[in-house]
């Protein structure tokens, strides 16, 4: 009674003259000649009496996938205002309990056998919740992942564009010349970049049938839409960009200088990682196929014309190439970040790639290419194609906004070419913008004499005087001749 009352075990075995441990025990078995109610015999009334088995179990049985969200939505349109938000518990364990005894049977996943150097896996990933940044521009970019299944040895590259054939054959190449043999297998999702998934039958391209010949690799891929057979990567590239993430924190900062320092700040997380598979690495190495002697193709070859602009168009981008080559047929070797020009088998010039989005062209030009033949005709550039794309920085925009505002278009054409020329001959470009940008800035617009004579790289030739020796010193050294004989 007392007990009944809420008083403790010690006070109610004290009022009842009895030791404590008695009044445990007393407890103990009055609780097993009177048990409790099971939970499940409450007297509640059922929320979902009468419209549960005769409304919802068959809209279950037609479709098995609804969720108990979808179920409640349902009994608003059809019984508005007689089922409350509390009732959404009751009937989230009312599906769940149905789905377990008569839902569909779910697919089940069966774990592999891990055989070492049996296969390796590529796959493109990306960071979603970050932003990366190079010199404060936003870096747009996706990462490479290589891992090694047995092992878990990985190698991951920057790629710039998209899942191109150059990206998986550099990146490819590259993470099986750095862990020293190739696997039996290589498998990728469906990538466009390997295989044709338009085509009627599983076809490989033929330059991926090249690259995996070379390395004597067995091409493999997922079934379409099945992610989750790539598992042994799939879930690495979730643990990959957390890393990142990570470090990125502990860095304090999501820029970097330019792209290399951004590799190397990937390299080291993924040194990490491969020191922590040190040992099944090296058990996986010994059983690894051993290179070829050379390395493949990790590019495109395309041809183009150099145009009387001095430009190739490639990929709905127009580069601007060293006017000595107007008219000259090009072989360019198209790498994921950089094009290679040749003319017959000689380099002639190469420049970073630049990729153009889904809706317009892009153009990537360098003045100094064209600033030589541009000085000579000036006033060209007032409406020329490539009057913006010649200006190489926001100064030298500001000071083209500067001149076309308060001079002639003869005037400002004359001016702003001047001064691109000489940037260019003297390689000041940083300096001399803002040299002039800071006199604009007080109202002063520099003469070509004042910022020539501060630029301008003159080389002084010293006068070298020549003092000619006597004739007559030939017939000393005669007579000295004659006398030693």
């Amino acid at each position: 009674m007392a007990r009944k009352e809420g008083f403790t075990q010690a006070v109610s075995a004290a009022k009842s003259g009895i030791s404590e441990r008695s009044g445990r025990r007393i407890e103990g078995q009055l609780s097993n000649a009177f048990p409790k109610k099971h939970p499940g015999n409450n007297t509640r009334e059922d929320p979902l009496d009468g419209i549960w088995s005769s409304k919802l179990v068959p809209l279950l049985e037609t479709n098995p996938a609804l969720t108990p969200a979808t179920l409640f939505d349902w009994l608003g349109d059809h019984c508005p205002g007689e089922y409350e938000a509390s009732i959404t518990r009751t009937l989230q364990r009312r599906v769940k309990q149905w789905k377990i005894v008569y839902g569909p049977d779910k697919e089940v996943m069966f774990r592999q056998v891990k055989i070492p150097a049996l296969m390796g896996i590529s796959d493109f990933t990306t960071l979603k919740r970050v932003t990366v940044t190079i010199q404060g521009v936003t870096f747009e970019h996706i990462l490479y992942h290589y891992r090694l299944v047995f092992s878990g040895w990985c190698y991951v590259k920057i790629i710039l564009g998209g899942e191109s054939f150059a990206a998986l054959s550099a990146g490819l190449q590259e993470a099986l010349w750095r862990c020293g043999g190739t696997p039996i297998e290589h498998r990728t999702d469906s990538l466009s970049a390997a295989f044709n998934n338009r085509a009627e039958k599983e076809q490989l391209t033929v330059r991926y049938e090249e690259l995996c010949k070379h390395y004597n690799l067995k091409p493999t891929r997922n079934n379409l839409g099945i992610s989750h057979e790539n598992g042994a990567i799939e879930s690495p590239n979730g643990h990959l960009k957390r890393k990142i993430e990570q470090a990125l924190l502990i860095r304090e900062s999501n820029d970097f200088e330019s792209l290399d320092d951004y590799q190397s700040f990937i390299d080291v997380i993924v040194g990490k990682i491969n020191r922590s598979v040190k040992t099944r690495f090296q058990e996986e190495r010994e059983s690894l196929n051993p290179l070829p002697k050379r390395r493949t193709h990790d590019y495109l070859q395309e041809y183009v014309v150099v145009t009387s602009s001095s430009t190739i168009a490639l990929k709905r981008v127009t580069y601007s190439v060293p006017s000595k080559l107007v008219g000259t047929r090009l072989c360019v070797h198209v790498h994921d970040d950089r094009l290679v020009m040749f003319s017959g088998h000689v380099e002639v010039f190469q420049t970073d790639r630049l990729f153009a989005d889904k809706n317009h062209r892009s153009r990537s030009i360098d003045y100094r290419h064209l600033i030589e033949s541009l000085a000579r005709k000036p006033g060209a550039f007032y409406y020329s194609q490539l009057r913006d794309d010649l200006l190489p920085s926001e100064d030298y925009r500001q000071i083209w906004r500067y001149l076309d505002d308060n001079l002639d278009s003869r005037s400002a054409s004359r001016y702003i070419v001047k001064v691109l020329l000489t940037a260019a001959r003297n390689d000041c470009e940083g300096s001399l913008g803002r040299y002039i940008l800071n006199h604009i800035s007080r109202g002063q617009l520099p003469t070509e004499t004042d910022y020539q004579k501060r630029f301008s790289t003159v080389i002084e030739i010293p006068d070298i005087i020549v003092k000619q020796h006597a004739l007559k010193d030939y017939d000393q050294l005669i007579s000295q001749e004659v006398q030693c004989g």
